[in-house]
């Protein structure tokens, strides 16, 4: 096809793993144009001719019919000399060493792959690893870039002649899928252990395995499952005795635990499921939704002991599909590791570690690349908020406002570390990796971390880190800086990185007004922050209010044991011990002494301005928890306590407020004093008032003193725009009523979206004040 009009058109994006050469192909055939398209490691080329109306018909329909997955970031053309194409072909992937672009996450099963796992006409009728270019694993399979088989962990499966007809056939939806397999020639299943009808040969097929599996479930036992990005634990959810041995065996106290239902409808029996949940549940990402659980279900207690919610999910894989429809009841399906260690994503490495906690394991021998753990989400004011962002959204780019002015590596915080590589204006973040405080997360850290600088082409030239120098992730920073030869890392304000990575992924450069309320960060004085009220934008900061400091005996000790924080505050005020005396009720003379002899000599007492221990503060003065198995625990309690009532008693309209008094320093700091407002606490429970109501009236009285503060310091700095950020605004009680304080009194509320409030956004901070910094020619530091 000679003549015409001819484009070289370069589409960057998520272009690659979700069905853009097959679609492009189909295109070209519809409208009768020749050229060829490929994958390369920036994207896809596209060679495109014919008729002027027909080519110009093409590049419209190529943003306007792309498929679902696909996410166009730019089409770059370049006008050329028609060729001797006469007509269309998808042509051999070019390798590259520069090019990057994004990698798609894995995505859960599509509805007519779903169809076809259930029809006994279709040759892969109930077939575990059904996939299409649509829906199936992608980065937990990619091994490089570009993608195509030969690149991925399916490149051990050679293609039937079935299979190998599809992917060659442009009409097929199947054409160019590179995790296409069936059972003849894809990935098999099988059981071990317990229920396994022949414990000898690992096999039977995968009914028998099923069927094993579902007998392993019934009676009471732990199931390791293997799926996407490593292993699941489950058991029966409605099976209190089960529950308990998992968390026996798992080392997870009272963490809680996530559900798999078999689907929505089954959602709905267990959870109280709103509209915006619903799509979630149903969406390509199947995260981990957190649900109030529906008055009468049977769910055993000790899945989310003491908490309102529980985190649902609905199957993702045609694996999860068949089990679920197998055992016929909802399944604990929580994370397949030892508490604090990452996920296992081996089989051998399943064996060794979860040999001891596991009574059966349903294995496959499709090798997983990376460790991805399930995304959570939780529904706030109808709209989604990230509370760990991995499977399904990870490692989708986020944009800085600005390009940077050289690669970065910004290595994160401490504890739900990720890290974010930074190329130009595209920040790729990590999936979670966990709490930086054992070796095994270390080298997840690492291996991760080599296999995003391969798959992004990234060489970073600065690093960047928090400003703590004890932190795991600073050392690592220093440790890579040595190794890569570069300069010392750079250091950022973990509070400010809060506040940067709100505005920056608004598209903010100027200022705002920033509240960061989170549990622990190192502070410019060197005390503990976490009540931060800054005037900030993306080079640096002000700090302009913040919570009394009080001392914080035993530092991290506290965080499992508020009742410490309690006798800290109570240590700032003559008198106040009687109204607080509830919260260290049942504690040993011993151990009480021995803190009472550390606030005394000022040992191991770091001073903190920390609304997360305030909030667990409050917990241990109502009763609610005044020892800990995990962050937070005591706070999250607090919040479904609170939500009992919530709405009802006025507390939404400012009634039952509590004295939370805010007075000036001699530096013109805003400093809040929570003495008062514990008092009240305890002396209104003493008096016998309702704990449910006292607890709300605590949420209320933060949100309303808070936005108080903020409303004076915006009209003295003349900004209109307040960012959110920190781990406490997970608790929607205090971030709806807050946000309708603010945004009733005129100001602009940025709210964290791709990445939630947790220091899971804290590397996309470190990044955005580097590259803030770096491009106006200053330091970072």
């Amino acid at each position: 096809m000679r003549g015409g009009c001819a484009f070289q058109l370069h589409v960057r994006g998520v272009v690659q793993g979700v069905g853009f050469r097959p679609f492009v192909h189909r295109l070209a055939l519809r409208l009768g144009v020749a050229g060829w398209v490929r994958n390369e490691a920036g994207g896809v080329r596209i060679q495109v001719q014919g008729a002027p109306e027909k080519v110009n018909a093409f590049r419209r329909a190529l943003r306007e019919e792309a498929p679902p997955l696909a996410r166009i970031e730019s089409v770059d053309a370049r006008e050329m000399t028609p060729g001797p194409w006469s007509s269309f072909q998808v042509v051999p992937s070019a390798l590259e060493s520069e090019g990057r672009l994004p990698v798609s996450p894995d995505v859960a099963i599509c509805a007519v792959c779903a169809a076809e796992l259930r029809d006994p006409a279709d040759r892969r009728y109930r077939y575990p690893f059904i996939t299409c270019t649509d829906c199936g694993p992608r980065f937990t399979v990619i091994r490089e870039m570009p993608y195509d088989r030969a690149r991925t962990s399916m490149e051990a499966f050679r293609q039937c002649p079935d299979c190998l007809a599809e992917y060659r056939d442009p009409a097929n939806r199947r054409y160019h899928s590179e995790t296409n397999s069936c059972p003849s020639c894809g990935p098999r299943l099988w059981l071990e252990g317990e229920g396994a009808e022949n414990p000898e040969v690992p096999g039977g097929g995968v009914e028998a395995a099923l069927r094993g599996a579902a007998g392993v479930l019934a009676g009471g036992r732990i199931l390791a499952v293997k799926g996407l990005g490593g292993f699941h634990l489950a058991v029966d959810a409605t099976n209190e005795d089960a529950v308990r041995r998992l968390r026996e065996r798992k080392g997870r106290e009272a963490k809680p635990l996530a559900v798999m239902v078999r689907d929505l409808e089954a959602a709905r029996v267990m959870a109280r499921v709103g509209e915006a949940e619903a799509r979630l549940l149903e969406s390509a990402e199947r995260p981990i939704v957190l649900l109030p659980v529906a008055s009468g279900f049977p769910l055993a207690p000790s899945v989310a002991p003491g908490l309102e919610l529980v985190g649902v999910m609905t199957p993702y894989t045609p694996l999860h599909v068949l089990l679920l429809e197998a055992t016929q009841r909802p399944l604990v399906m929580t994370s397949g590791n030892r508490s604090e260690e990452p996920l296992a994503t081996g089989n051998a490495e399943a064996r060794r570690d979860l040999g001891g906690v596991a009574d059966a394991f349903l294995l496959h021998d499709r090798d997983i690349v990376a460790r991805y753990d399930d995304s959570v989400v939780r529904v706030m004011g109808g709209g989604p908020v990230m509370i760990r962002r991995a499977r399904g959204y990870a490692p989708l780019p986020i944009l800085l406002p600005f390009p940077s002015p050289c690669p970065l590596l910004a290595v994160g915080p401490h504890l739900k570390n990720t890290f974010a590589l930074v190329h130009e204006e595209s920040v790729f973040v990590s999936q979670h990796i966990g709490d930086m405080e054992n070796l095994e997360t270390l080298d997840h850290f690492r291996e991760s971390l080599a296999r995003f600088r391969a798959l992004f082409r990234v060489e970073p030239r600065i690093l960047v880190r928090d400003f703590h120098p004890g932190y795991l992730s600073t050392r690592v920073a220093e440790e890579l800086a040595r190794e890569w030869g570069l300069g010392s890392p750079l250091g950022v304000q973990h509070h400010h990185a809060h506040i940067a990575a709100v505005a920056a992924e608004h598209g903010r450069e100027g200022a705002v007004v920033g509240v960061a309320y989170d549990g622990t960060g190192y502070g410019d004085d060197g005390a503990v922050w976490g009540a931060e009220i800054l005037l900030a934008d993306l080079r640096g900061y002000r700090r302009l209010g913040h919570l009394r400091y009080g001392p914080l005996p035993g530092g991290e000790a506290a965080i499992r044991q508020p009742w410490r924080t309690v006798l800290g505050y109570a240590s700032l005020e003559a008198g106040v011990r009687p109204a607080l005396a509830a919260a260290w009720e049942g504690v040993p003379d011993w151990e009480w002494g021995m803190v009472e002899a550390q606030l005394a000599g000022g040992i191991n007492s770091p001073r903190a301005s920390s609304m997360g221990r305030l909030f667990d503060a409050a917990a241990a003065v109502l009763g609610v928890r005044r020892r800990a198995a995990y962050e937070g625990q005591a706070a999250m309690e607090l919040e479904a306590l609170a939500a009992k009532v919530w709405g009802r008693g006025g507390f939404e309209s400012g009634a039952g407020a509590l004295p939370f008094p805010v007075v000036m320093d001699g530096d013109g700091c805003r400093v809040m004093d929570p003495v008062p407002l514990l008092v009240a606490l305890g002396e209104g429970s003493g008096r016998g008032e309702d704990r449910a109501k006292l607890a709300a009236a605590f949420h209320d009285t933060v949100a309303r003193t808070t936005a108080d503060l903020v409303e004076g310091v915006c009209e003295e700095e003349g900004v209109g725009t307040v960012a959110l950020g920190g781990g406490v605004f997970q608790n929607a009680l205090l971030t709806l009523r807050l946000r309708g304080l603010l945004e009733g009194r005129g100001l602009e509320v940025l709210f964290p979206g791709a990445l939630g409030p947790n220091d899971g956004c804290i590397s996309y901070g470190q990044a955005a004040v580097a590259a803030a910094r770096l491009r106006e020619g200053g330091s970072a530091e």
